[in-house]
């Protein structure tokens, strides 16, 4: 499946593919940015699969450091997928989660109807 673009309650969403490629450097995120741009979307949903592991383990910097570019550009992050063994296993990256899910510029979801809820 490739990554689609659709109007989520009145924002247009990039919504990527599982299958994508990995993003796993800021110059990934780089160009994920300059192909929801270019489409002229506002907000990109991500499923985990897409990430590179190291960017469930704060300590590299990749989770940071992709998250820095989203905030740049000033485009819209929404990790899509269930991560609760992440959650398990770091309270480090359970804090990361919870300061996200109170802005409004980066979100960890569990599913589309958890995006709909935040986007109302």
């Amino acid at each position: 499946m490739a990554d689609l673009v659709t109007e989520i309650l009145g924002v247009k969403t990039l919504v990527c593919a599982a299958d994508g490629p990995v993003i796993s450097t800021d110059r990934h995120a780089v160009d994920l940015i300059a192909d929801a741009h270019g489409r002229h979307a506002a907000l990109v949903v991500l499923p985990i699969e897409r990430l590179a592991p190291e960017f469930f383990q704060l300590r590299t910097g990749v989770a940071g450091e992709i998250a820095q570019k989203f905030v740049t550009y000033q485009m819209r992050l929404a990790i899509l997928g269930d991560v609760s063994g992440y959650l398990a296993r770091s309270e480090t990256f359970a804090s990361f989660v919870r300061e996200t899910n109170r802005g409004s510029q980066l979100w960890f979801i569990a599913d589309h109807n958890e995006l709909d809820a935040r986007l109302r």
